[in-house]
């Protein structure tokens, strides 16, 4: 049976701020959660890509820069090339050129967008602060790529190990609209964003929310893992879930003979964020 994967990551993990992965599968139209894993560290992570499939997994990093982005810096516009190319730069030689490529634009437009932020509601793949989407992908994709996954779109990897990027915001904003159910900030750790995570649990188990409702499927907590997803104030463990019911979601569609899991003939330098 082919695992879900939902991926909450981090670019500098830590026992505090750990990436989260959420595992399951889906029986009869369910999406049964089985359990958490937590990596405190990058390489840790990397090791669990490596590990047999099969699965899809949805990623909550980016996959690819702007077009227009990679062309004005003269950087390769063949995706592997492309990542190859950032790969090898330091964290610090991105900031500096992504900084010059905004000081180079107008006020409102500094920063450029894949064609997937638009309908995700995402931020730009090169935004290197709150949040580092930048380093994130920096960090990620070329572990993903070391582990010889597929990516739908993207490059041809080993089809029993797909990785697909997720956005647990655009699944999140589909049931609480512009309401806030997570910080990271103590200060802003409030009863009301508790609330709003019981309520997307309470749209996500029963089918609700309109990504599941069009495939049919619905979420499957234990009370104990409800408990968990509730409280957990900073979102990290509930957004890991949210990209497991994106992977879920595309893993129907490729059930139903999508051969590229549900995504739409983007390009093939930027990527697409699943379901959007």
């Amino acid at each position: 049976m082919t695992s879900l994967l939902g991926c909450d990551f981090s670019s500098a993990p830590s026992r505090r701020k750990p990436i989260t992965l959420a595992i399951g599968r889906t029986d009869r139209g369910r999406v049964v959660l089985e359990r958490l894993e937590i990596f405190e560290t990058l390489d840790a992570w990397a090791v669990r890509l490596g590990q047999p499939g099969p699965w899809v997994g949805g990623f909550d990093l980016p996959f690819g820069l702007p077009r227009e982005l990679v062309q004005t810096l003269g950087w390769p516009t063949d995706w592997a090339a492309c990542m190859a190319h950032y790969a090898s730069l330091s964290r610090e030689q991105i900031r500096d050129a992504f900084a010059a490529f905004c000081d180079a634009r107008p006020v409102g437009g500094k920063f450029a967008h894949r064609a997937t932020d638009g309908p995700a509601g995402s931020s730009p793949s090169m935004k290197w602060v709150n949040p580092p989407v930048a380093f994130m992908l920096h960090a990620g994709v070329p572990r993903l790529r070391a582990a010889g996954v597929s990516f739908p779109g993207l490059a041809a990897g080993d089809p029993d190990r797909v990785a697909l990027e997720a956005y647990p915001g655009l699944l999140a904003r589909s049931v609480l609209g512009s309401t806030s159910y997570k910080s990271d900030d103590k200060a802003k750790q409030t009863p009301e964003r508790l609330i709003a995570r019981k309520t997307l649990l309470d749209a996500l188990e029963a089918g609700q929310a309109p990504l599941l409702h069009s495939a049919g499927l619905r979420l499957k907590l234990s009370h104990a893992q409800r408990d968990d997803l509730a409280a957990d104030p900073s979102g990290d463990r509930l957004d890991a879930v949210l990209c497991l019911l994106q992977a879920a979601w595309a893993q129907h569609q490729h059930a139903q003979g999508h051969a590229r899991y549900g995504l739409p003939e983007a390009d093939p330098l930027e990527g697409w964020i699943v379901s959007a």
